[in-house]
């Protein structure tokens, strides 16, 4: 996962190095992210008909490739393009998650999801700590050099250790691929999470893909390792992601979405006011990663209880949400950045908490039905009618006199 995110701390280097503004350096960012969606639809539900263990070294080969003609590229439109395919390999993170959560009990579920997205998490952010010490000692380009052998190294471990699964389903891919969308389309609760994930998500991204620019200007003028060092408060934040993981297990998601949904929105006061106090910025980021972190492992893991055969396709209509509602947040935001400076980035980041936060209440009033204790407790484990397939990828008929269960947060 932290081929994605090596450039955002050394975006202002790479715009110096190629003469670039800063909104197009920041279009590298945007086109991972886009070519992460992407992948998320194309490559992700393959999870569900091909073995992780073949599919999984076999991709980050290719990603390792793509890195390596980042560090020779010539001009930073080859660079933009060549992000594109590394966002796309680098899905590979998210063919992992579901097979994890389908290893696991449904009691323990939440928690193990909690546990490979922290891991998953600390990547994302330590990442630019890697990325500014590496870029501070050498030049950009290495930092490229190095991710692609640590790409490299990770999949031969891959094809290692990765457990040998069941024999796949008989699906053609344009079937899988037409099932993925039938079942976003066939569940609300779904499409519900992935809107949250997605707002959240933006706003995680308006403060990563601008934080570089802030940070090497007026009053700080840090350099690209001590940018870099940042990604170590996202990272304590990112330990929040287990006991989000154990509160769901609790059946407590409507409760932690809410205040989640909070901390992104409070998080960028504090960051507002660290345009000259560094205190209060650092105070903004841990709270950013706290809510956003938190939020995603409570989606996943509601998510990954509606279709335990075909969780790859779960998680891959729900990222492509999550990863476009990121691409427009960078996008947004490196544009406000040069019209706006950091007061506009700021507004733009409490705008989508807000919104994370409103559609938090409305799903609590018009959403899944409350338990007693007003949790998502009703929620059943088991799969919905519509997403039941037949080997061909078609909706498997319901059994005369009797319609199939559906969990209860699946209707509106």
């Amino acid at each position: 996962m932290a081929s994605l995110y090596y450039p955002q701390p050394i975006l202002h280097t790479i715009a110096g190095a190629f003469h670039a503004s800063s909104g197009t350096a920041g279009l590298i960012v945007t086109l991972s992210q886009i070519g992460y969606a992407v992948g998320l639809g194309l490559l992700v539900p393959a999870g569900d008909i091909v073995s992780r263990r073949r599919l999984v070294p076999i991709v980050l080969l290719l990603t390792a490739m793509a890195m390596v003609a980042s560090a020779v590229a010539p001009s930073i439109a080859v660079l933009i393009a060549l992000a594109l395919i590394v966002g796309l390999g680098t899905v590979m993170a998210q063919v992992l998650v579901p097979l994890a959560a389908s290893l696991a009990t449904d009691e323990s579920r939440g928690r193990v999801v909690g546990t490979v997205m922290s891991g998953l998490l600390l990547g994302i952010l330590l990442a630019r700590t890697v990325s500014g010490l590496v870029a501070g000692v050498t030049s950009w380009r290495t930092v490229y050099v190095v991710g692609a052998v640590l790409l490299v190294l990770l999949s031969a471990v891959l094809a290692r250790v990765l457990p040998p699964e069941e024999v796949r389903p008989s699906i053609g891919y344009r079937s899988l691929l037409s099932s993925t969308v039938r079942l976003f389309l066939s569940e609300p609760l779904l499409r519900r999470r992935a809107v949250f994930g997605g707002l959240g998500f933006a706003a995680f991204s308006v403060f990563w893909t601008t934080s570089a620019f802030l940070l090497a200007g007026a009053p700080y003028h840090y350099n690209d390792t001590v940018i870099g060092l940042f990604g170590l408060v996202g990272a304590g934040g990112a330990l929040c992601a287990n006991f989000a993981g154990r509160l769901a297990d609790r059946n407590l998601t409507r409760q932690t979405t809410a205040v989640f949904a909070g901390l992104v929105l409070v998080s960028f006061v504090p960051m507002w006011l660290g345009r000259h106090n560094l205190a209060w910025l650092i105070a903004g980021i841990f709270l950013l990663d706290v809510g956003v972190q938190g939020m995603q492992v409570t989606n996943q893991s509601l998510i990954y209880r509606l279709a335990p055969d075909s969780r790859s396709r779960v998680n891959a209509s729900y990222m492509v949400c999550y990863f476009a509602g990121g691409a427009i947040g960078s996008a947004l935001a490196a544009a406000l950045y040069e019209s706006d400076g950091w007061a506009g980035v700021c507004l733009l980041g409490a705008a989508l908490g807000a919104a994370a936060l409103v559609l938090s209440g409305l799903d609590a009033r018009f959403g899944v039905a409350p338990g007693r204790d007003g949790s998502d407790a009703g929620l059943q484990r088991q799969p919905s009618a519509g997403l039941q397939q037949q080997p061909d990828g078609r909706p498997q008929p319901q059994a005369a006199g009797g319609t199939a269960p559906r969990p209860e947060g699946a209707s509106d």
